[in-house]
């Protein structure tokens, strides 16, 4: 027998016999209680037979002085503010397993997702394909990526320097943390299943996230053109004021973790280390559904949002304010989804993944050769943007070397009534619409830098003569082919077509009208 079907075998023996009892013992409990009616306990015997779901969260706090990571050169932590984790939630259904991870993280490198998937499936039997790793793109998280170690190990001793000495560079011992943290937080995700009751719905908040990119009086696309500046002329960009949320509660009526997904760049960084604003929306989450409620944040098509609104004819808030207005506001939609939606089952799970070959755009001859010319000088006499620049394209040529065609991965999770479609990038606001849009599933959720990263991906037409801006930008970080995003796109919709969406849960039905209205309410007005 091969690994797949020992892992089959496996958990048919834990999910179908031991937990079987488990829910059948659950259904009688539930009943003597008194607490469900008969429709409510067929859904629990479907419940039985179908799924059963975990959630568990890591603590991958940095420690003060490890780089933070963000920005094209060095930057280092000095205070804490809250923790950073994983966090996960794993779904079974019979022979099928799928796990959600959510990292507080600027990224995560393709190394780090294929070590903790290997882990993941030695331990729990998970399949790789079936595992969705996705970083909440905090910049004031821990050091996982940027240069990676030994990334430019291949090139001379100046690029060398330019990379490891003079760029944000992931720390090997902190990756080694984070990977092990990331295979323990989905094993006790996967130990604690039992059987929930799920439930999916959708909001909305359009307050908290804005289009950074705009067109200008002069032809092109500015990105953070700053607050009222006079030759803004509109956005070059939607929002997604979509948020997607999954629950789940025990026998009890607790909500014991939920999946949120939302689009929004982290980056109102608080001060110190820190989930950034995504810290904030746990704790709005947590004080209305209680304390141990695990919240795993998955990061919509947020390339080009951010939280500032370059329109705005106020003061815009700042660090604390910022990510505590931001997390409020979407943590208490978020609590207010979870309230409406109605508790059930979530069937059927699926996962498929494909990987796509994309070339990387190639810088001209004489603008290496100018790069190498400024980044051999002075940083302070060739200017900071001229000089960082300068050092990507160093960077990226020296890269080009190397891998010239990237080999990275897009993926569907399906959870019910739920895709989950994620790819590696900073992917802009519309090409996670244009997902949506061409979805089959009722409910179709994009999930950005997901198991890897590759810079930002944007629309074809940012690269039209009226575009441009920071995302356009050609550097070591964000370089791939201008059709990589309408690529993803339809890699990921094409996943979402080869499988069939389930049925999201229903209110059950009021009981019918009795013979009598209340009695003690079907009296005249009394005055005396």
């Amino acid at each position: 027998m091969g690994k797949q079907g020992s892992r089959r075998s496996f958990i048919k023996k834990t999910t179908g016999a031991a937990l079987g009892f488990h829910y059948f013992s659950s259904i009688k409990a539930w009943g003597t209680q008194g607490s469900v009616n008969d429709a409510e306990v067929t859904a629990l015997q479907r419940l039985a037979q179908t799924t059963s779901a975990g959630f568990a969260e890591a603590d991958i706090t940095p420690d003060i002085g490890m780089e933070q990571p963000g920005g094209y050169g060095k930057a280092f932590h000095q205070k804490l503010h809250d923790p950073c984790k994983v966090r996960t939630a794993v779904f079974i259904e019979g022979d099928m397993c799928v796990a959600l991870i959510g990292i507080d993280a600027l990224a995560v490198p393709r190394s780090l997702v294929e070590k903790a998937r290997k882990g993941i499936q030695a331990r729990c039997g998970i399949p790789p394909e079936a595992i969705l790793i996705g970083a909440s793109h905090s910049h004031s998280s821990g050091p996982t990526c940027m240069v990676q170690p030994g990334e430019y190990d291949h090139a001379d001793p100046f690029v060398q320097s330019l990379a490891y000495e003079r760029s944000s560079c992931a720390d090997p011992k902190y990756l080694e943390r984070v990977e092990k943290q990331l295979v323990e937080a989905v094993c006790r995700a996967y130990q604690s299943r039992e059987p929930l009751n799920l439930g999916i719905g959708r909001g909305k908040e359009d307050k908290v996230a804005f289009n950074r990119r705009f067109f200008m009086k002069n032809g092109l696309t500015f990105t953070h053109p700053r607050q009222l500046n006079p030759d803004i002329i509109e956005p070059a960009g939607p929002i997604d004021p979509e948020l997607g949320v999954i629950g789940a509660w025990d026998k009890e009526g607790r909500c014991v973790g939920c999946i949120v997904n939302y689009a929004c760049h982290a980056t109102t960084n608080p001060g110190g280390i820190s989930a950034n604003w995504i810290y904030y929306m746990e704790q709005t989450i947590r004080g209305a559904m209680g304390n141990d409620c695990i919240v795993v944040f998955l990061q919509g098509a947020s390339g080009d949002i951010t939280q500032v609104d370059n329109r705005n004819p106020y003061l815009n808030r700042e660090g604390e304010d910022w990510a505590r207005f931001v997390g409020g506001r979407v943590g208490a939609e978020a609590v207010r989804v979870l309230l409406d939606m109605p508790r059930g089952i979530l069937t059927p799970l699926d996962a498929k993944v494909k990987t796509l070959s994309i070339k990387r755009r190639v810088p001209s001859v004489a603008r290496v050769k100018k790069s190498y010319e400024l980044a051999r000088q002075e940083r302070e006499k060739v200017g900071a943007t001229a000089w960082t620049f300068a050092k990507e394209i160093v960077l990226l040529d020296a890269k080009l070397k190397k891998e010239p065609v990237v080999q990275t991965e897009v993926q569907a999770i399906q959870v019910g009534p739920a895709v989950f479609v994620s790819n590696p990038a900073e992917f802009f606001c519309q090409l996670g619409l244009d997902i949506k849009a061409g979805s089959p599933f009722p409910f179709t959720f994009p999930v950005e830098l997901a198991n890897d990263c590759v810079g930002y991906v944007p629309t074809k037409e940012a690269f039209d003569a009226n575009g441009g801006g920071y995302e356009t930008r050609l550097t070591s970080y964000s370089n791939l082919d201008i059709q990589a995003g309408p690529m993803m796109v339809e890699a990921g919709l094409a996943l979402t077509r080869q499988m069939k969406p389930g049925k999201p849960p229903e209110w059950a039905s009021a009981p019918p009208f009795k013979a009598a209205p209340w009695e003690y309410g079907t009296v005249p007005p009394e005055l005396d």
